[in-house]
């Protein structure tokens, strides 16, 4: 889909509900894809897959599915060959696995790794593994993160039911997890960092699982709500604090010791996205504000953003497209919009 020779600059979609969860889509067949979660404090909620009409420029839902609780994050399978099943996981209460087709979206299994018990402690995200997609990695409140491995067979052209076995369950923080991401260093299969109200970020490694390394404790043991790796340069990843108006940005070989904070946000960060093309761009949303910085000149102070959009309402959540990275999406209120850089 070409949409170069419309050059509108922001396309917007308005879903019936409050947008928290979304993510872009990497199949190279299925390019301005994404998938929106809602947020509405009940049981009852609810998925949608909207993509853009490339003869209309307006965005379109082409599935809406119900989902038990708002999700705390969902991700398309980090496919960009369109070499597996067309998958979409969910977290909320569990962690499931959704085939996407143009007929309908169906469950192909609930990974719940508590089966002992009548209660479930909340998900709080996940990630999913670029380099293996049969590695997805989940935190939770329960203060462990969980690395599951999924097998999706084909036989003879009968597609198999997708399953997955909890590889390893590690204690990872002293307190709740809050994110969990993977890294692209060492093969990026095996080592992956994440962050919670204990106020760290824990590197850890699937191969040594014995230990882990603190990277960085904030000073006053705030809450850390997110990280998220540099996707050219391994040494480098963000994560921001519980209210704060600024991001870190931190180096693993030099731990406990922030290399740049962008400090010119006017409310609570709420999102950070790196360019998925290069190593010194990164995307921060306050309230109604996406910026786009350029921290080459670190280890300096990095003063101003790039680029700055207003957006109506309070913005939720950014992506930078890993496959299109001209173009980042962010949610506010029950919006959607995406925006050409």
């Amino acid at each position: 889909m070409s949409l170069h020779g419309k050059r509108k600059e922001v396309y917007k979609y308005e879903a019936p509900w409050t947008v928290y969860a979304m993510n872009w889509s990497v199949r190279p067949d299925k390019r301005f894809r994404l998938a929106l979660g809602s947020f509405v404090e009940e049981y009852n909620n609810k998925v949608q897959i909207v993509g853009l009409e490339e003869k209309s420029s307006e965005f379109v839902c082409r599935s809406t599915f119900d989902h038990p609780y708002p999700t705390t994050k969902i991700m398309w399978i980090p496919d960009t060959k369109g070499a597996h099943p067309d998958l979409l996981a969910t977290s909320g209460d569990y962690l499931r696995i959704w085939r996407v087709s143009d007929a309908e979206t169906r469950l192909e299994c609930l990974l719940n790794n508590n089966k002992n018990s009548d209660f479930c402690a909340p998900l709080t995200s996940f990630d999913w593994n670029e380099v293996d997609p049969n590695l997805l990695g989940t935190s939770s409140i329960d203060t462990t993160c969980t690395v599951w491995g999924l097998e999706t067979g084909q036989v003879l052209g009968r597609v198999d039911l997708v399953s997955g076995h909890v590889k390893t369950q590690l204690i990872a923080h002293d307190k709740e997890v809050y994110d969990i991401s993977f890294s692209r260093a060492g093969g990026g299969r095996d080592m992956f960092a994440s962050v919670g109200a204990d106020g760290s970020v824990r590197m850890f490694d699937l191969r040594h699982m014995e230990h882990s390394t603190i990277i960085y404790e904030d000073p006053q043991h705030n809450p850390l709500l997110r990280l998220c790796w540099n996707k050219q340069d391994p040494n480098y990843l963000a994560t921001m604090a519980m209210d704060s108006l600024e991001v870190m940005i931190l180096d693993v070989r030099v731990p406990c010791t922030p290399v740049a904070k962008l400090s010119n946000h006017r409310a609570c960060v709420n999102g950070i996205a790196w360019a998925p093309h290069s190593s010194c761009h990164i995307c921060t949303a306050d309230d109604h504000q996406a910026l786009i910085w350029d921290i080459q000149q670190m280890p300096r102070a990095i003063e101003d953003p790039i680029l700055a959009y207003t957006a109506e309402g309070e913005i939720n959540n950014v992506q930078w497209a890993s496959t299109q990275p001209d173009w980042i999406a962010i949610c506010y209120n029950n919006c959607l919009e995406i925006l050409r850089v």
